[in-house]
């Protein structure tokens, strides 16, 4: 911790005098709340789980350029298994984790393991494999160090599963080290809350909650990363980002309002990049709410669907950095639905209220992140619902407060995004139309909504191989979402970034919210 400290005041004399970052280092501003676990097994949040990606390496990845296509990353190659539910990889031998560990074939089943065992948020994801905590350990068979074959009940074909195997949660971790580190049986969770063990371009060096992240260069990653280390700044107030960008203590910052992209746009000092972005932005009811039984009637799902003044929250609140989305698969996924059959109107919403005996002056609590644009879009929806005699009180909280909540059900309403975690429809399908007694906690769960037809709907669609009657399954999926669930989806969004002139080779997936830090160059 000493170090840190005199880290962050070696630096911080460095900006009072030269108004300039370390040239071996990347600062970056951005709010640190919302991080709960650094183990890829638990993580995530957004931050969190973005920063998994230069920690961490999966058998796979989305392509970089085209995030649609497959690219290897830790398994060289692959072919199919014994069954049409197997497959063989094939590692790379000179692979090795930041330990100096060769990374084999037994760190894959280790890891892989480890997280259904541990049956942390993000497990879900390998439940799709149908891998449950009795089952996981009989499919795997390790041929030697640098081969394996995979296998698995469910339904689902082989490209599915190597979507399924690019998302952080498939993250392969160094099973030497973490046993090391192992208390009470807790698979090495409590030691990767706040430190790595991964084959990524970087190490996690030290972290200190809502304030600090240290990122290094692992020096055993190939290719080598260009900077020496990343060092993310928690700063909670978008105008301090702003300022800190503007006077040259931070190279990049995220997370910023319209109105301080607005007053950016004309510094000649840095330049507002935009990438695509996977996140979808939506209005949830706990339908299981025993204080507010309003929020389980169709018809207050319905009503909300005319209350919200989409266009005037686009162009006008947002200015642009968001643009009307109403389905749950976002723009660049195959199949998504680009139509918008909702518009604001007060007075068809009020029928529909009365009609489904919604009473006047029913109100809820909104739980909500205290940062832009939620706190600004929570206040729009307050003001139109009240409109229609449906008050909103806000809940405004930190963000990992708010998942927190998302995840214990601990919520009346909340407005909050989704993002993907693999470039697939499954991905966001299984998370809003899935709902299985016994099965993952997945948003519907979240919400309380009981779907079994639905849910076996989705698995067939998991399940299909043929392009077009797979894409044909999506779209329903889409409408039945759109229009009769606790679902309000509203927005999409580019994530626009500020950076510095002196940065560059930037670079941003479509399933990830910070940069690729391995590619980044700073004159």
């Amino acid at each position: 911790m000493r170090s840190l400290i005199l880290l962050f005041t070696l630096w911080s004399s460095a900006f009072a005098l030269h108004a300039a970052t370390p040239k071996d280092t990347l600062v970056v501003a951005v709010p640190l709340d919302g991080i709960i676990s650094f183990d890829p097994a638990e993580s995530f949040e957004t931050v969190s789980n973005s920063v998994q990606r230069n920690l961490y390496q999966t058998l796979a990845e989305a392509d970089r350029t085209t995030p649609q296509k497959l690219a290897p990353l830790l398994a060289t190659s692959w072919q199919p298994g014994r069954s049409p539910h197997s497959l063989v990889f094939t590692l790379n031998p000179s692979a090795h984790f930041s330990s100096g560990n060769p990374v084999t074939a037994q760190d894959v089943v280790f890891s892989l393991t480890r997280a259904v065992q541990l049956n942390k948020a993000p497990s879900f994801i390998l439940a799709e494999f149908g891998w449950t905590p009795a089952n996981i350990a009989s499919q795997f068979r390790v041929l030697n160090d640098h081969q394996l074959e995979m296998q698995w009940p469910a339904q689902i074909g082989q490209d599915l599963a190597l979507r399924l195997l690019t998302a952080p949660v498939a993250s392969i971790v160094d099973s030497k080290t973490v046993l090391q580190h192992v208390s009470e049986n807790d698979y090495g969770n409590g030691w990767l809350h706040t430190h790595s063990a991964g084959s990524g371009a970087f190490t996690l060096q030290q972290y200190v909650p809502q304030q600090a992240l240290v990122l290094g260069a692992n020096p055993q990653a190939q290719p080598q990363p260009h900077l020496k280390r990343i060092l993310l700044k928690g700063v909670a107030d978008a105008g301090a980002r702003r300022l800190l960008i503007q006077q040259g203590d931070v190279d990049v910052a995220y997370q910023l309002g319209p109105d301080q992209i607005d007053a950016l746009k004309h510094d000649k000092n840095l330049c507002i990049d935009a990438f695509p972005s996977s996140l979808v932005y939506y209005l949830g009811f706990n339908t299981q709410s025993k204080a507010q039984p309003a929020l389980g009637n169709p018809a207050l799902w319905e009503a909300a669907r005319w209350l919200v003044d989409y266009q005037s929250l686009s162009r006008e609140l947002l200015k642009g950095q968001y643009s009307i989305h109403q389905s749950f698969l976002p723009q660049g996924f195959d199949g998504a639905l680009d139509n918008q059959p909702f518009h604001y109107d007060v007075a068809k919403a009020k029928a529909i209220l009365a009609k489904g005996g919604v009473p006047p002056g029913s109100k809820f609590t909104l739980t909500v992140i205290n940062q832009p644009p939620y706190i600004d879009v929570a206040q729009a929806l307050q003001a139109s619902f009240a409109l229609a005699d449906v008050q909103i009180e806000l809940q405004p909280v930190a963000e990992s407060e708010l998942w927190s909540k998302m995840r214990g059900r601990d919520f009346q309403s909340i407005f909050i995004y989704w993002g993907a975690d693999y470039v697939d429809p499954n991905t966001n399908a299984s998370a809003f139309a899935y709902n299985v007694p016994g099965g993952a906690k997945t948003l519907a769960w979240r919400v309380g909504w009981e779907i079994p037809a639905l849910s076996a709907k989705t698995r067939a669609a998991a399940g299909e191989s043929d392009a077009a009657q797979r894409r044909a399954l999506y779209t329903d999926l889409q409408k039945t979402v759109q229009q009769a669930s606790p679902f309000v989806v509203m927005l999409q969004g580019a994530q626009q970034v500020a950076v510095r002139n002196s940065v560059s080779h930037v670079q941003q997936g479509i399933g990830v919210s910070l940069l690729f830090f391995d590619t980044v160059e700073k004159q």
